[in-house]
This record gives structure tokens, C-alpha cells and sequence, in this order.
């Protein structure tokens, strides 16, 4: 395993040479429940909320393309066991790679990625009203979109998450623009390729201070939040939780 640009490098080693603390795929049984957002172009987006007990942060869960809030089937109820409530929505732009898009559905069509930018506004949103930190998580497209958004609300997130970032969003080199906005802590990942990990690393170098963390898979390694999901990813899925797990204990402590 390899941690670049890391916060603090012996605590987040030694978090991930730790057993997770929750380790089946499935995450525990907690219920979920249905939410309902409005943007401001009056479109309805739908999501599904995992709700921690003692919730010490909301992770707002953002999915890649042709992919829908399912994606986060098994990854949101593990974080809500470790103390943070999650959020997963269905972007407008989006499909059912995982599981029904409601949202792509109503609509009857997928946009392109820009579009969906108001729906990850509109979570931020509801996210505000909840008086906790939050953190914004992208998978793919949405790991690009979440650092325009942050770098656009500074006083409204406490950290980003990007799993396979890249120059999603057009000319011009925007996700890193946004990126040299940011003053929050970061964390990017990627699958174990080439191109990917080079992507991530240009975006993250451009992150000021030394509050962020490259985290590049030894083993496995898929796109986007995907190198989570076990079926996905059995060789790296373990590992790569370790280093999510530090890094939110780095920025959000259940403890």
C-alpha cells in the first residue's frame, strides 16, 4: 500500500495494519429511508438516507455514470455503523448499473455530468439543515463535480472524498481550478491503473496545504467508489476501507 500527501502518514499506517471495525460487505442491518429533495429547477431527486445513532458527521454518497444511488447499497449502511449518517442520491444524470435511477426515470432521459451539479447542491442543502460536519464523496463524474461544490460553498463542507477523479467536466482543466479553491481536507483514490492514479494525483496537487491523501491501491482497484463493493473489488476491498476509515477518523472522530 502506498499513502501520498497524507495528513498524518504513521497514524493512517497504523489505521490500516488495524482490523476494520465492520467487516462483512453488507454492512449491518440498519433501515434506510426514503428522501426526497427538490433542486432549483424544481426537479425531484430522490435518495435514500442511512441514518448513524449518534451520527458524528453526513457523508453525502454521489454515484458515476449510468449508476444510481444502489451504489451504495453496502458502503452507506457500513458508514452509518462506523457514526456517520449517509446520504445516497439518484443524480440526473446516471442509469441503472446498480440498481433503479428514479430520478433518470421521471425525467426519461440522463443529462450530461454538468447538469447533475444541482442535484449534488441540492443534497449539500439538506445536509446544512442537519447542524453536523459534512463530507462530500464522489464516484467518477461526481468525484470531479464534488470539488467544484466545495470549492463553491468553503463555509458549507468540512471535507471531500473523490474515488477515481479526473478532468470530467470539461476544457480548460476546471476540477483542478476548483481543486486550488479548496481549504478543507481531501482524500482521492483510484483504481490500481496508470492513468487514473496520474489524474488523481494533478487534481489533488493542486489541493493547498498538507491536509490531503492519495491513496493508491497495492492490490485490486476498480473505478470509482466500486473498489468498496467486495464483488467488485476482492482483492483490494479490504485495504482500501482501512484507508477511507482513517481518513474519516482523521476528519470526523466517532470517539
Amino acid at each position: 500500500m502506498r499513502i501520498l500527501l497524507g495528513l498524518t502518514l504513521g497514524l493512517l499506517l497504523a489505521a490500516c495494519d488495524r482490523p476494520s471495525g465492520a467487516q462483512a460487505d453488507t454492512g449491518p442491518a440498519l433501515p434506510r429511508e426514503p428522501n426526497m429533495l427538490k433542486t432549483y429547477d424544481g426537479t425531484s431527486i430522490a435518495g435514500w438516507l442511512y441514518k448513524a445513532a449518534k451520527p458524528k458527521a453526513v457523508v453525502l454518497l454521489f454515484h458515476q455514470a449510468g449508476s444510481s444511488k444502489d451504489e451504495y447499497g453496502t458502503i452507506a449502511p457500513r458508514l452509518a455503523a462506523m457514526g456517520y449518517t449517509a446520504y445516497a442520491i439518484d443524480q440526473r444524470s446516471g442509469g441503472d448499473l446498480f440498481g433503479d435511477n428514479s430520478t433518470v426515470h421521471r425525467t426519461g432521459k440522463s443529462t450530461d455530468f454538468l447538469s447533475a451539479r444541482q442535484d449534488l447542491e441540492a443534497a449539500l442543502g439538506w445536509a446544512r439543515t442537519q447542524g453536523l460536519p459534512v463530507i462530500l464523496w464522489g464516484s467518477s463524474y461526481s468525484a470531479a463535480l464534488v470539488f467544484e461544490v466545495a470549492a463553491d460553498n468553503p463555509a458549507s463542507v468540512d471535507a471531500v472524498m473523490a474515488f477515481s477523479p479526473g478532468e470530467y467536466l470539461g476544457d480548460g482543466n476546471p476540477v483542478t481550478k476548483a481543486a486550488a479553491r479548496l481549504h478543507v481536507p481531501v482524500f482521492v483514490t483510484s483504481a490500481k491503473d496508470p492513468k487514473e492514479i496520474e489524474a488523481a494525483k494533478a487534481i489533488l496537487a493542486a489541493v493547498p496545504g498538507p491536509r490531503k491523501v492519495q491513496y493508491v491501491p497495492d492490490a485490486g482497484g476498480t473505478h470509482g467508489s466500486s473498489t468498496l463493493i467486495k464483488d467488485k473489488d476482492p482483492a483490494g476491498y479490504d485495504a482500501n476501507w482501512r484507508a477511507v476509515e482513517a481518513f474519516l477518523r482523521q476528519v470526523a472522530p466517532t470517539s
